[in-house]
């Protein structure tokens, strides 16, 4: 029998029909005794008390079993019914990622609420509309920072309560400002099994689980409405894909009630909620916290995960710590780049021979081991979605034992729509379909001239499942232009279905950059070959209208400046002096062109311009996703794309 087939077939206590509180509660029974979460000692002020999550040491890890955490759940569902929320209410999580969101969204669930997420790096203007328009009734937050963002918007809200997580110092004289170590105990004073379990029970498939706003690159978010039906189908696909099939060599990993994983991406964000939270604890896996996105490498060395999810950005940024690390000599330096380069002619050879062999066990020995360790020394496999992953990145991955398996979904599938199985991963691809999700490409919307060379179908990719969202929170407008007259989501995505099955992301229908003379540029894979260089940081590719394509550039600057030194080179010390400076301009071009080698030539960068700001989340150039909002990236250095073509 092969993958697909018994893809198919595969049934387990984990693949089901159930809501996502049953889910959990089921879930809870089989693994009573086994670990549910790992949570960090000396980060939060937490208000769960010593008798409910005991104190971890801190910058150590300490562990909740299933059976724990399963109390808290239930404890807090009564609590915050007894607050007053009832079936269908609209809940706001306001947090970061943390082993108390993750008990919050399973005990709103089985209170019956609807969770709508809320970004931590929202404006307090955002912060109104995403509880404002879906006219919450209330919200859990972090800490008493965020609290305050909530209290200095709340006359526009209509908010029964606040919950903090964290500790509060002061707001006494509120009533409804409370902790969640409160909620606990007024859950504890009701909490009835019976009440609890028939609650869960009158809950069905079709009812609303969440709303979760897209990320508003290109306007006003849209609440995007996901049932427990949408989230359950998606858990089950992902199961049948990634789940200990029976038919799997023992050489493949899987994801099972053995898996220890690494949280740290939003779980706002619906990637993270689906496979870094619902497909983990239906499968009996356990979750590790990460501290926060800048401690990875020392979180990931202590609790010493199998797996993790994140998106491609992440993985650029852990690659280049890596490469930083190995280029602390010349000597360390050229046996890096030695290593990586045997590594990816492994990868590349179907058949290795015996040198080929001999050096990849004296990389893996002198290199790739040691980067495995740094990571904890036990990582199986890694996942990436939500954007594109560079191949060239990818392999560089696969070649030091860090497998990422790359996939593609969006907040309306509740995610994944395609993902890449462990036994027959091809790199460069997003994979085939989930086994309950169907996929059909429209051609009618991409310039199929462009893509003559793509055996199979090129256009936007269109998507039906029971994991499809019915739609947006109030904006009836906006779904019905997401759907086809014959009820096929439209992703706005452009794709490659090849004649395998397997799709390439090819990029946004609204980025397709058109040439002035008419050829149609996808600036997702040029900018993707710049991920694992170490001279140029980001890439942004531009030129909709013009007669090129041009760049806007971030160099490396520690390397640059690094690379001046050894030539001797004295730069000038203001970052947009360096990154004028016609030296830096020449090391940057050889770069672009050994990009440039790898497109046709109406795609390849012929002007670029560097620019000393990082793309980031906090100077509003990146979402919390990590994508990059083009038009405020453009807006921000319109000057340079100016000099791009006016140069020209």
């Amino acid at each position: 029998m092969n993958w697909r087939d018994a893809e198919r077939e595969y049934e387990d206590e984990v693949i089901g029909e159930t809501t996502l509180a049953r889910l959990f509660e089921d879930s809870a029974e089989r693994n009573a005794n086994r670990p549910a979460q790992k949570y960090k000692g000396g980060i939060y002020d937490r208000s769960l008390t010593e008798s409910v999550v005991p104190a971890a040491t801190p910058g150590e890890y300490r562990t909740l079993s299933y059976a724990e955490m399963r109390d808290i759940v239930r404890t807090l569902s009564a609590g915050f019914r007894e607050l007053g929320v009832e079936t269908g209410d609209r809940i706001g999580l306001f947090s970061n990622t943390r082993m108390e969101w993750a008990q919050s969204d399973f005990a709103l669930l089985g209170a019956g609420a609807v969770v709508t997420t809320v970004y931590t790096s929202s404006s307090p203007d955002q912060v109104r509309y995403l509880l404002d328009d879906p006219d919450a009734d209330g919200v859990v937050v972090e800490n008493e920072e965020l609290l305050e963002t909530v209290v200095a918007v709340e006359d526009d809200l209509d908010l029964e309560f606040i919950v903090s997580m964290d500790e509060l110092d002061g707001y006494d004289d509120r009533d409804d400002v409370l902790t969640l170590g409160d909620v606990y105990a007024i859950g504890e004073e009701q909490f009835d099994l019976e009440r609890y379990e028939e609650r869960i029970d009158e809950t069905e498939l079709d009812d609303l689980a969440s709303l979760i706003y897209t990320s508003g690159t290109t306007g006003q978010p849209k609440g995007v409405q996901l049932t427990h039906g949408n989230f359950r189908a998606n858990v089950n696909g992902i199961r049948k894909r990634v789940g200990p099939r029976p038919d799997k060599p023992d050489d493949v990993p899987v994801l099972d009630d053995e898996s220890l994983a690494m949280s740290y991406l939003p779980l706002a964000h619906v990637f993270e909620r689906t496979a870094g939270h619902f497909v983990l604890f239906a499968s009996g896996a356990c979750v590790a916290y990460a501290e926060s996105p800048d401690t990875l490498q020392e979180d990931f060395s202590t609790v010493s995960p199998t797996a993790a999810t994140s998106v491609p950005r992440v993985y650029e940024k852990i690659y280049d710590g890596i490469r930083e690390q190995a280029s602390e000599s010349a000597a360390k330096e050229r046996i890096f780049e030695w290593a990586t380069d045997v590594g990816v002619e492994y990868q590349r050879t179907d058949s290795p021979g015996p040198i080929l062999k001999a050096k990849q066990a004296l990389a893996d020995k002198l290199v790739f081991s040691t980067v495995r360790e740094a990571l904890g020394g036990e990582i199986e496999f890694l996942i990436s979605g939500g954007g594109s992953l560079s191949p060239e990145l990818c392999r560089l991955y696969h070649a030091m034992g860090l497998p990422i398996y790359e996939g593609y979904g969006l907040t309306e599938t509740a995610p994944v729509v395609t993902s890449n199985p462990p036994e027959a991963t091809k790199i460069g691809t997003i994979g085939p379909a989930l086994v309950n999700v169907d996929l059909r490409v429209d051609e009618s919307v991409a310039d199929q001239s462009a893509f003559d060379d793509d055996p199979g179908d090129v256009g936007e990719l269109l998507v039906k499942g029971p994991n499809v969202t019915q739609g947006y929170w109030n904006k009836p407008g906006a779904t019905e232009g997401a759907f086809t007259e014959d009820g096929w989501f439209r992703t706005g995505d452009i794709v490659h279905l090849r004649p395998d099955g397997y799709l390439e992301f090819r990029d946004r229908a609204k980025q397709i950059i058109v040439l002035s003379t008419g050829k149609n540029v996808a600036p997702g894979p040029i900018e993707d070959a710049f991920a694992a260089s170490e001279v140029v940081e980001q890439a942004m590719v531009v030129g909709d209208g013009e007669k090129f394509i041009g760049a806007l550039l971030v160099p490396n600057t520690n390397h640059v400046r690094e690379w001046a030194e050894a030539e001797d080179i004295d730069l000038p010390d203001d970052p947009q002096a360096m990154c004028d400076d016609e030296r830096v301009r020449e090391y940057v071009r050889q770069e672009v062109d050994r990009a440039n080698e790898h497109f046709e030539k109406h795609e390849t960068i012929k002007q670029f311009e560097l620019v000393p700001q990082e793309f980031t989340e906090e100077n509003d150039m990146l979402t919390p996703t990590m994508k990059k909002k083009r038009r405020v990236i453009l807006e921000r250095f319109e000057d340079r794309v100016d000099r791009i073509y006016t140069d020209a």
